[in-house]
């Protein structure tokens, strides 16, 4: 059967497409945020490593926000600090990220008072982490006109949240704290405790003397020997996935 061959204007098409791609690539390149390469944006701190991926979403407050090393915040992530642009609140920061924290594509992290979160923290897509909620004491004001209470948060160090959960005003998460997606947390919860659910509540946790209640349903994953590098673990997965060789 003959082949088709490619009219003029499916050739230019595609040109057109990779030309689009190249662009975008060339733009996400130099819109992200860097220490070296801030752009507009004047953070109180950003460490070593840390990129913001571009495009941002909203993000204001930037002096009282401190960004640790090696963060990795993902394209159009909310950060803000005060409840809106151009505020003075006062010597200290409201927003700090430690080392290493990665925050998830489209997720908010919105400080009107003060946002901790841990070294190592990983947040799924779409995580919203907030200190302020509305009010609605009286019930003949709307309540989007009734002024909003704060309540600081702080999540540990080594913390997974998973994509879509909502941190709520108040929350305190120890460390090593895994947040189920979709769980809306709120209080207290313990160092090494997954929880679950709207409102989030303890499905298992972790003790020295008991390990995991209840026990783990699956294996420990087998840690990569000591010594591999990096090149090594490329080579064999170009190996895993290469396809079978066909028979002479």
């Amino acid at each position: 059967m003959p082949k088709k061959r490619a009219t003029p204007s499916a050739t230019a098409a595609r040109l057109a497409q990779r030309a689009v791609h190249a662009g975008w690539r060339f733009v996400q390149r130099a819109g992200a945020v860097t220490a070296e390469h801030p752009g507009r944006l004047r953070f109180g701190a950003i460490g070593h490593g840390t990129r913001l991926a571009f495009p941002q979403g909203t993000v204001f407050g930037e002096p009282w926000i401190h960004l640790g090393d090696h963060c990795i915040i993902g394209e159009q992530v909310t950060l803000t600090a005060g409840m809106m642009p151009d505020l003075d609140l006062g010597p200290h920061p409201i927003l700090r990220l430690g080392n290493g924290v990665v925050l998830g594509r489209g997720s908010h992290v919105i400080a009107d008072t003060s946002v901790t979160i841990g070294d190592d923290c990983y947040f799924g897509p779409y995580v919203y982490v907030t200190s302020t909620n509305h009010s609605y004491d009286d019930p003949h004001q709307p309540v989007g006109k009734q002024w909003p209470r704060t309540d600081p948060v702080a999540i540990g160090p080594g913390c997974w949240i998973g994509t879509g959960a909502v941190i709520l005003p108040g929350a305190r998460l120890g460390r090593n704290v895994v947040v189920a997606a979709g769980a809306v947390v709120r209080g207290e919860v313990p160092d090494h405790a997954v929880v679950a659910g709207a409102p989030a509540r303890v499905v298992r946790s972790w003790s020295p003397e008991a390990g995991w209640q209840p026990p783990l349903r699956t294996p420990a994953p087998v840690p990569i020997p000591d010594g591999v590098t990096p090149e090594q673990l490329v080579a064999l997965e170009e190996w895993a996935t290469a396809p079978p060789e066909s028979a002479p």
